[in-house]
């Protein structure tokens, strides 16, 4: 397999976290987005959404970090990322669902430059719109963790919603979010990047990090 992706791209880093959860190899392909390399004739032509990230296997080509988790689910159905019993399957959709839907199309890259270049937004005033955008959905899915009673994940292993929360909630520390009253969500991110498989996907250990590239 070989993912094309960003370093800092949430939505990368969550398919990053599940490739490695069901323990399967990959090769790391970076796409600069801020170069717009993903507008590119060669990466359009493989990805006319022009987004990452982008699966290849053998000689099919997945886009679309959601749908392509669900059709990882059912083409290596060994380390699930779903629960076995329906109802904890749904919350786990509900609550994966809430953040993928709820937070990424208004807070990514292309929406936060528009802000700045059309509307002439100052960076604070982005960083505040960004920070209110993440409380919407942020503090309801620590009430419902609250009601679930839940530990160090939301069941007895980290799964699609961890796969999903601890991505935005490093993109919610870049952006300065509070989250000191979501003492649950926060217990769940620490368990989760106390594992390997979260440690490796991490934005600091991509090889297109310049933060960290030698």
């Amino acid at each position: 397999m070989r993912l094309y992706g960003y370093w800092r791209s949430s939505t990368s880093y969550r398919l990053r976290i599940a490739l490695n959860l069901k323990q399967l190899a990959f090769e790391n392909v970076p796409v600069d987005l801020l170069t717009a390399a993903n507008r590119g004739a060669d990466f359009t032509a493989r990805n006319p959404f022009g987004s990452v990230p982008l699966l290849e296997a053998g000689d099919e080509r997945f886009v679309q970090s959601m749908a392509i988790i669900e059709w990882l689910e059912e083409a290596y159905p060994e380390m699930p990322l779903l629960p076995d019993d329906v109802r904890q399957r749904y919350v786990a959709r509900e609550l994966a669902y809430a953040i993928a839907t709820e937070l990424h199309a208004p807070l990514n890259l292309p929406v936060l430059r528009y802000l700045k270049s059309e509307f002439g937004r100052t960076q604070d005033e982005i960083d505040t719109y960004y920070r209110h955008i993440l409380a919407r959905t942020l503090i309801p899915v620590e009430r419902r963790l609250e009601e679930l009673g839940t530990g160090d994940f939301l069941f007895d292993k980290p799964g699609l919603f961890e796969t999903v929360l601890i991505p935005q909630l490093y993109n919610a520390r870049r952006f300065a979010f509070d989250l000191s009253g979501h003492p649950r969500t926060v217990r769940i991110e620490a368990a989760c990047l106390a594992l390997p498989a979260f440690q490796a996907a991490h934005p600091d250990q991509q090889p297109d990090n310049p933060e960290t590239t030698p």
